[in-house]
């Protein structure tokens, strides 16, 4: 496949051009977008989310809809609410839901920790610690946890009497660099990414000797078979692989690339491909351009971690921007236009649906995580 086109300096997308329905949407995109932009400073304060703040107003405005699709599928009389805030928090990641135990997991990468919310009180704990710098988190279809640890450059699950399975650390005889996202498949197969970002630094890993951005391989998408371990690669062509999520048939597969954080030449964007037989990828395409013009500027910040819903609309993380752009993009399924976003007053990191009917969004953001309710469920169940 060919490298994504440069986006060190951003275009405006072609598909207004082609289509003068996308005109029509990526018109009212701009509009509703430079008006949210105007107030965002005043919208977008940690404080809103004290518990002394004052109440929200509804429509909660951080709520923002650029195209009529995403007025379905979100709610007039729900806010935004900050379920935890921690002043020691360095950087949240990885959410998680269990929906036996009903409670969120996410990772504190920095701090090598995972943290636990509980539905029923709210209470949060440290679950684990170390946590070998975990990312990403899921659950199998067994309902165990599987982790992707940066210091440890491995995929683990825990057993059911605590105990750690290591079920990859090393393709083709050299060491995987440092396993981010994932997500498992009806057939038990789990399928990860590898930007190798916690081999960059030491503040998340373990800084490589190599010196290089690919620590020890190119960068790419893996699939562990379940039925023997084996570990396949199934893409490299995205620079920096990050969020991954199936389609809710599981006959596509999403991925975010952040390669531009080290390879000015990548674009930021959201690929798809079709998936052949459950174990191979074909036909890897743009899904969606994370490119949005604010106030007659093109910005272009990361998608980081992504989810699906029950319509296939993807709900991306978005950040590094500023009041106006981070927080959650949602692009919608047919054609990828970005339909909504949320603001929040942090960088969001990571996001999955969860909650007892599963329509309720969790974001990790900095040294916070946030949920609200929406009008849809997650695809799958973490």
């Amino acid at each position: 496949m060919t490298r994504p086109t440069n986006s060190f300096v951003p275009q405006k997308s072609d598909r207004s051009a082609r289509n003068p329905t996308h005109a029509n949407v990526a018109r009212r995109a701009f509009l509703a977008t430079a008006a949210a932009t105007l107030t965002a400073a005043k919208l977008l304060r940690a404080d809103d989310f004290d518990e002394d703040a004052a109440p929200v107003r509804y429509p909660d405005p951080r709520l923002i809809s650029l195209d009529e699709r995403f007025d379905k599928l979100k709610l007039g009389n729900t806010p935004i609410q900050r379920i935890y805030h921690g002043k020691d928090t360095l950087w949240t990641e990885g959410p998680a839901w269990n929906g036996v135990g009903r409670y969120l997991i996410w990772s504190d990468i920095p701090n090598n920790i995972q943290q636990r919310w509980l539905e029923d009180d709210g209470h949060v704990s440290t679950i684990r610690h170390p946590s070998h710098n975990s990312n990403g988190n899921t659950f199998d279809l067994q309902g165990r946890q599987i982790s992707f640890e940066h210091l440890t450059r491995s995929v683990a699950r825990y057993e059911y009497d605590g105990t750690r399975t290591v079920l990859a650390d090393s393709f083709e005889g050299k060491p995987l660099n440092a396993p981010n996202d994932g997500v498992v498949h009806p057939n038990g197969d789990i399928w990860f990414t590898d930007p190798g970002y916690g081999a960059l630094m030491d503040y998340e890993g373990e800084l490589s000797k190599t010196g290089s951005p690919q620590p020890n391989q190119k960068e790419a998408i893996y699939r562990i078979e379940a039925s023997t371990g084996k570990l396949f690669k199934v893409a490299d062509e995205l620079y920096k692989p990050n969020g991954l999520c199936f389609s809710p048939d599981y006959k596509k597969i999403y991925a975010a690339d952040t390669g531009w954080s080290h390879y000015k030449e990548a674009s930021k964007y959201i690929q798809v491909w079709d998936v052949v037989d459950a174990k191979k990828l074909t036909g890897g395409r743009e899904f969606a351009s994370m490119n949005l013009e604010m106030a007659d500027l093109m910005k272009s910040g990361f998608a980081d971690g992504i989810r699906c819903d029950v319509h296939g609309n993807i709900w991306a993380s978005a950040g590094w921007v500023g009041a106006g752009y981070d927080g959650v993009h949602i692009f919608a399924a047919e054609d990828g236009a970005r339909i909504g976003q949320i603001h929040l007053p942090e960088i969001c990191s990571n996001v999955c649906f969860g909650g007892t009917k599963r329509n309720r969004l969790f974001m990790t953001a900095s040294q916070s995580v946030y949920a609200v309710y929406v009008n849809c469920k997650g695809a799958h169940h973490c």
